[in-house]
């Protein structure tokens, strides 16, 4: 500091100096064009469901099983004084769900009135495409119970369905679940 400058003089040329060195953020246009969401796995198959439909995950609670509903409810879990039903989204697609429980995830779904609990394999964590990437979906034989809930895929080391769990809370079939 010279003695011509004063206390505050020098903050503002540190932080004009900082100005001039600083990244920029990443223009409007940038994050216009990429797609973001939760991947997550059932079986062998890799989906992702877009951030907006997913409240939150967590790891897979104690539930209370319930009577006189089909096998792929697995029960009601108490979410901070909440109940939250939990369903096998491998059953409910007719598939058997893995046997390492240790990294078992629920994908909580709050759409309209259906607060609910997905039951996957595993979550991977956010997934970032870019969205011209995005193409309509060529599902397997296997993948058809799961096919009016996917909207797209992206291909990239692997195939990534676009899962959307707002479209399964709306489907009847999800909806009926007493035997």
């Amino acid at each position: 500091m010279t003695e011509s400058q004063t206390a505050f003089e020098l903050l503002l040329d540190i932080d004009r100096r900082c100005r001039l060195l600083a990244a920029d953020l990443p223009s409007q246009e940038t994050r216009a064009h990429s797609w973001s969401g939760i991947g997550f796995r059932l079986g062998e198959h890799w989906y992702v469901a877009p951030m907006g439909e997913v409240a939150e995950v967590l790891h897979e609670p104690r539930c209370t099983l319930m009577p006189g509903v089909k096998p792929w409810v697995k029960g009601v879990a108490n979410l901070r004084g909440r109940l939250l039903p939990v369903i096998d989204l491998c059953g409910f697609f007719g598939h058997e769900l893995s046997t390492l429980r240790k990294q078992r995830r629920v994908l909580v779904v709050e759409y309209q009135d259906v607060f609910v609990g997905l039951l996957v394999d595993e979550v991977v964590g956010m997934q970032h495409f870019a969205q011209e990437l995005l193409a309509r979906a060529a599902l397997t034989v296997d993948e058809a119970a799961s096919a009016p809930f996917i909207q797209g895929q992206f291909n990239t080391d692997q195939v990534w369905q676009v899962f959307s769990p707002f479209a399964l809370a709306q489907a009847p079939s999800f909806m009926d679940v007493a035997v």
